[in-house]
């Protein structure tokens, strides 16, 4: 079980990214992936650690990454989202990250505003929600790479979730679980909570 290391302040809004953080949902993924790099008969050798290096990247910008340090041009729409066709079929159930859902739930209870600023699909992302009974606590306080100019590890999506929320950012604290996300709410002006991506 995972302890959160909770730094001191006054937080007035509490934002989480949803993949390995309110979900543990990142094995699968990468396992999704490896599926549909095959499907398209890539070449991109996409280890584990590649790709927890890039959690909390946009699903699509994932392919372009990996298109440029290949040199090749791969349709990075397509291949996201046939990855999430196959993601889709294989989280058939997944397990809460229980410490970090009790904190959203708490922070409900007591009051305080919470969001999820995610690098996935927006479908995708209310389904794993639901799937760890977490849509309720959330309910339209998501933001995913779709609704602003540039995904993490910009931190154009965690401003987005403090102006939904109606919290200043210095007034934020942020759950995350990867780099780009954890650098994306540090310029942002946010403190963060790091999550072990691994939970196993």
């Amino acid at each position: 079980m995972i302890q959160l290391q909770i730094p001191e302040g006054q937080f007035e809004g509490y934002i989480f990214d949803c993949d390995g953080t309110l979900a543990d949902t990142m094995p699968v993924h990468y396992l999704a992936w490896v599926q549909a790099f095959k499907d398209y008969q890539t070449p991109f050798d996409f280890t584990e650690d590649k790709f927890y290096s890039l959690g909390g990247v946009a699903t699509s910008r994932i392919v372009a990454i990996l298109n440029k340090e290949y040199g090749t041009n791969y349709d990075y729409e397509k291949i996201a989202h046939h990855k999430e066709e196959v993601f889709m079929k294989m989280l058939t159930s997944v397990d809460p990250i229980k410490p970090v859902c009790d904190f959203a739930r708490q922070a409900v209870t007591n009051g305080k505003p919470v969001s999820v600023a995610s690098g996935g699909f927006p479908n995708i992302v209310r389904y794993t929600l639901k799937l760890i009974q977490m849509d309720g606590i959330f309910k339209e306080n998501i933001v995913t790479p779709d609704m602003v100019q540039h995904g993490k590890p910009a931190p154009d999506m965690f401003l987005r979730a403090a102006k939904m929320m109606g919290v200043a950012p210095e007034k934020c604290l942020v759950f995350e679980d990867a780099v780009p996300g954890i650098e994306g709410a540090k310029a942002a002006g946010m403190q963060v909570v790091v999550i072990p991506s691994r939970q196993k």
